[in-house]
């Protein structure tokens, strides 16, 4: 693969990098043991998962002809990457570059062991809700890669037309005479907020409110106020009305689908493949508006980022700017891993080639980053097995939203 590069870093970039060149000059470069330490200063050393790894490899291989930096791609199990990356940088035995999700942002920044990334004015060529996710306190902390999202399934042959509401979607589904009206998959014991969450949205009543930026404020929760009542009162009647069912898991619900037996489905990507096996003539559509404001969904963002302890950050900046942000790549890990590409070049290409792709591209693009900022991780206990609560009918919806709230506030302040 030749790659079609951005041209070179330009001069605010080298600058800021220098400076960070300054910073971190005393901390040590390389894999987790002596096989992966740098050879060199002119080393690189790239954490990936196997699926990156093999789209990376001849960039890398270009990057080193182009540059005399080698690069030393290592692989890891995607979902240990957090964690050791933040054991190891502050020995100096961590990588330059890793790949991850932008979720785990909040908390390697307060870790101290991400530095921000120059994009400069390139940072206008990607789509903007993936260089939001990946902006922490006002800095761009990664290159984005990818943009994975939930939107509508709708079997075209049971349901002609997409719904604007989501009582047009029930109304629609009952008139289909399938088993069920509309299907998402919810666990049986801790819920399923993500997939609740586009609903929530559509009362106003986001998890918590932003800054003047766009950033998420943690002083700031959201998710106890009037719409979230409101939200509340309403996955209690979609309980009483068996549309929403915890003993409907994620796999139950693809299965059910994909027998033909609703015409809508909740779900993102993943399942795409075993409706087009069925045979089912499928579209993607929005969400619809449950609460009369629009239904976002969270959108995940995956991309690569620069260790704190770098002793090559000039280096590593171009290859992330560069390399890992041009298009040639962008589209290379599309095609490996089926998310829309965070470049727009690359997106509107995708977009324009698939019809699948562009449904879940165009509610992506409106939809909301998960929360990157550590807080986060107080709510998620709380949250689903809360929903699940409401709909069995454990209880007044409104007096258990409450309490949830409650306790999430009383676990962030500690």
């Amino acid at each position: 693969m030749k790659v079609n590069k951005r041209g070179v870093v330009g001069a605010t970039a080298i600058a800021a990098v220098s400076s960070l060149a300054l910073v971190g000059c005393a901390g040590g470069s390389g894999g987790g043991d002596a096989s992966e330490a740098p050879e060199a200063a002119g080393t690189l050393t790239v954490w990936v998962d196997a699926d990156r790894a093999t789209v990376l490899k001849d960039a890398a291989a270009e990057f080193t002809d182009e540059t005399g930096v080698k690069v030393n791609l290592v692989q890891k199990d995607f979902g240990e990457i957090r964690d050791q990356f933040i054991a190891q940088v502050p020995t100096g035995k961590g990588p330059d570059i890793a790949v991850g999700a932008h979720d785990w942002l909040g908390t390697l920044v307060t870790n101290g062991v991400v530095a921000p990334v120059e994009l400069g004015d390139t940072a206008a060529d990607y789509e903007q809700v993936a260089v939001d996710a990946w902006s922490y306190d006002g800095q761009v902390y990664g290159v984005p890669y990818s943009i994975e999202n939930i939107a509508l399934m709708r079997n075209t042959a049971l349901a002609p037309e997409a719904p604007a509401t989501y009582d047009d979607m029930i109304n629609a589904g009952r008139a289909a005479g399938t088993e069920y009206a509309f299907l998402v998959g919810l666990d049986p014991e801790a819920g399923d907020p993500y997939h609740m969450y586009p609903f929530q949205t559509s009362f106003g009543a986001p998890v918590f409110g932003t800054n003047a930026d766009g950033t998420y404020n943690a002083d700031d929760l959201q998710i106890g106020n009037a719409g979230g009542d409101a939200f509340a009162v309403w996955l209690a009647e979609q309980g009483t009305a068996g549309i929403l069912n915890p003993n409907i898991s994620g796999d139950l619900a693809r299965e059910n689908f994909v027998g033909g037996k609703a015409p809508f489905f909740l779900t993102g990507p993943w399942n795409v493949p075993a409706a087009e096996e069925a045979g089912i003539e499928i579209a993607i559509d929005p969400i619809p508006t449950a609460g009369g404001e629009a239904a976002q969904p969270f959108v995940g963002v995956q991309g690569f980022f620069l260790s704190a302890k770098s002793e090559n950050v000039v280096a590593a900046t171009n290859f992330l700017t560069n390399y890992i942000g041009s298009e040639d790549v962008q589209t290379a890990l599309y095609e490996v891993g089926g998310r829309a590409p965070a470049l727009t070049s690359a997106f509107d290409a995708a977009v324009a080639g698939d019809p699948i792709v562009a449904g879940f591209g165009e509610v992506g693009a409106s939809a909301v980053p998960m929360p990157n900022i550590p807080q986060m991780g107080s709510v998620w206990e709380f949250w689903g097995v809360t929903e699940n609560a409401i709909v069995k009918g454990e209880g007044d919806p409104v007096t258990l939203w409450q309490q949830m709230a409650s306790d999430i506030q009383s676990a962030i302040a500690g």
